[in-house]
């Protein structure tokens, strides 16, 4: 697959983003160099691996369950918040 101007005028508005122009060309760059990587991927045979494979038999680590207070996550997070009010944020109106 090329990447070109075209590809990336719909990419850009598929994703409903704006790329400034002068980073255009940088930008095709970069996804042709992930898009040829993928493609590199699936010169890959193969046919004789276990679709369930993985790089350790051991299962997922799982952490002890200890409850925490949220009482601090809240106002860690409320703290970055612009306006805030009783633990909740404050935000325009945008219902009329």
């Amino acid at each position: 697959m090329q990447i070109d101007d075209v590809l990336l005028t719909k990419l850009e508005k598929l994703s409903y983003l704006e790329i400034a122009p002068d980073k255009r060309s940088e930008l095709i760059s970069q996804l042709s160099e992930i898009v040829s990587f993928v493609d590199n991927l699936s010169e890959l045979d193969t046919t004789d691996m276990d679709p369930t494979f993985a790089m350790t038999n051991k299962g997922t680590q799982l952490r002890e369950d200890i409850p925490s207070s949220s009482k601090e996550i809240s106002q860690s997070i409320l703290s970055n918040a612009p306006l805030s009010e009783d633990n909740f944020f404050i935000v325009p109106k945008i219902i009329e």
